[in-house]
């Protein structure tokens, strides 16, 4: 009789779970046993397997076989599994020493004539793997700098079977040709979903986009850098053709860069979506989400069949969620957008698990003011029915609009401000310098606390240890009084007031911060704190 026994990861979402893969020979009919709840993918490995070492020029063993994987009770799937199988197997028939497996986390597929190939979601795998206390991993090749982001883990990317058995055994290590039978771009190729509709900036390869290319909009112009400054949820509200799509698409260059915790959270999504942009190992910027608004809720929030995977809200997780023509959008998928909102993560309960994903987004809606576009238009000539435009709006509900900081109308732009040639707009990288110093400021106030942007902070915390200057939010309890502001608002607008504080290079909020914080909210004019944005 032979055992051995090495390890490997089982993903629930990006959280992963150590499992161990024993391996187990005796006497009898030769047959290939796997049990501990694998799923389809992972029933199939033991053909991949068997059909590897075969072709790896190694004897199978002529034994009854059974591959368990512990613990039993968490569901398996992909097929990741199929190099730690393999080396069980083969440590159990002793063509490799089973003590040198038993320390070692093995990820990735085999193909059936021994290459290794890579599989999505290594990034949180070898995590899970590291917190476990595991210091040796083996993966993919094409995969080993992803995992090499983990720190305190030393990474062997292989590309074969062969060369495995090689390093285990201290045999010479066969020379594989990554060109052959398979190259480099191809084996990546599949960890990519076709249309996943996610985007990570300028590392999708599209021509980067500039903030100065849009014309006029000065005042939607502040409430991007305001939105940037704290990570406030923003509404554009506005006909066809003004920028909206435009002025969303710039909101990520106005960013500043992932902090290294945060570029290992979202890698770690992409990676498990399968989104991760090829030779980009570690997302650095923002990610940027614009899915279509006929998305179903599935892939807007998370799900699919079996075990859920991550939605567009997980894929804007630290960058933005763009959801243009958003009155379009079914409203119970845009009512699903609230829990997120609030707690910052996402929760899919299925019968097979349960999924926990981060989702900490900055929500930008677009949508024109009825379904012609030209209600309220200079020119005129809307034909919408009054309850046509009601209905219109009224698919945006009140619950959700009031988690959002800033509303802006969006106006057509002019004749003179499209065809100046003398017009300067400011570009990304000026107004990204503001919000950046506006960003440190905030860091500083909240250092030694969970939160780091003004859009995260309770708003008990807002009012009792930061509080605004001595009668500055007058107008906004009044509104509050008269019934226009929640209490939910209330904080918000508070939220709004820093940010803008932070802006300007205020102590804490007076007066006409909290004033241009109703306008935003209100799109009525208060103050004079926005009359200072530049164009």
């Amino acid at each position: 009789m032979g055992f051995a026994r090495t390890c490997s990861v089982a993903l629930v979402g990006v959280e992963g779970v150590v499992v161990e893969v024993q391996a187990d020979l005796e006497p009898g009919l030769a047959t290939f046993t796997l049990v501990g709840l694998p799923d389809k993918s992972l029933v199939e490995s033991r053909d991949r397997v068997r059909a590897a070492v075969v072709n790896s020029g190694i004897d199978w063993p002529q034994k009854k076989l059974t591959v368990g994987l512990s613990p039993a009770s968490v569901p398996k799937s992909g097929s990741g599994f199929d190099l730690a199988v393999a080396c069980a197997v083969l440590g159990a028939a002793e063509r490799i020493d089973p003590r040198g497996l038993t320390d070692l986390v093995m990820i990735g597929e085999l193909g059936l004539d021994g290459r290794v190939r890579p599989v999505r979601g290594v990034l949180p795998t070898v995590l899970a793997a590291a917190e476990a206390g595991y210091r040796q991993v083996v993966v993919a090749e094409q995969t080993a700098a992803e995992a090499a982001l983990v720190p305190g883990v030393s990474v062997l990317g292989i590309r074969s079977l062969r060369q495995l058995v090689a390093v285990l055994t201290d045999a010479p290590v066969p020379d594989e040709d990554p060109a052959e039978d398979g190259a480099t771009a191809p084996m990546l190729a599949g960890l990519t979903v076709p249309g996943a509709g996610g985007g990570v900036g300028a590392l999708c390869g599209e021509r980067p986009v500039d903030l100065a290319e849009v014309a006029g909009q000065v005042a939607a112009r502040r409430a991007l850098e305001v939105a940037a400054a704290g990570r406030h949820h923003i509404f554009l509200k506005g006909p066809p053709g003004a920028g909206k799509t435009m002025l969303a698409e710039r909101l990520p260059g106005l960013m500043p860069p992932l902090t290294p915790q945060e570029a290992l959270e979202v890698t770690a999504v992409h990676s498990v979506a399968g989104t991760l942009p090829p030779g980009q190992p570690l997302i650095e910027r923002p990610p940027y989400c614009a899915p279509h608004h006929s998305a179903t809720m599935a892939s807007l929030v998370g799900g699919g069949s079996g075990l859920p995977r991550p939605g567009a809200v997980s894929l804007a997780h630290r960058g933005v969620l763009f959801l243009d023509e958003a009155a379009e959008c079914s409203a119970r998928v845009l009512d699903a957008l609230r829990q997120p909102l609030e707690s910052g993560q996402v929760v899919v309960a299925r019968a097979q698990g349960l999924m926990r994903m981060p989702a900490r987004f900055l929500l930008v809606l677009a949508a024109n003011p009825c379904p012609c576009g030209r209600h309220g238009s200079r020119g005129g000539g809307c034909e919408c029915r009054p309850s046509s435009v009601r209905r219109y709006r009224a698919r945006l509900s009140g619950p959700l609009l009031d988690r959002v900081d800033l509303r802006v109308t969006v106006e057509p732009v002019t004749r003179s401000e499209l065809t100046d040639p003398d017009a300067r707009a400011e570009s990304t990288a000026t107004v990204a310098e503001r919000v950046r110093a506006a960003r440190e400021r905030a860091a500083a106030r909240y250092a030694g606390t969970p939160w780091r942007t003004n859009s995260e902070v309770p708003g008990h915390e807002l009012r009792t240890r930061w509080p605004a200057a001595p009668r500055a939010l007058g107008r906004a309890e009044e509104d509050m009084e008269r019934g226009l502001l929640t209490a939910r608002g209330l904080d918000r607008v508070l939220r709004v007031a820093w940010t803008l504080a932070d802006l300007a290079g205020h102590d804490r909020p007076t007066a006409d911060d909290v004033d241009g914080a109703l306008e935003l909210r209100t799109g009525v004019r208060r103050g004079t704190a926005l009359t200072g944005g530049r164009a």
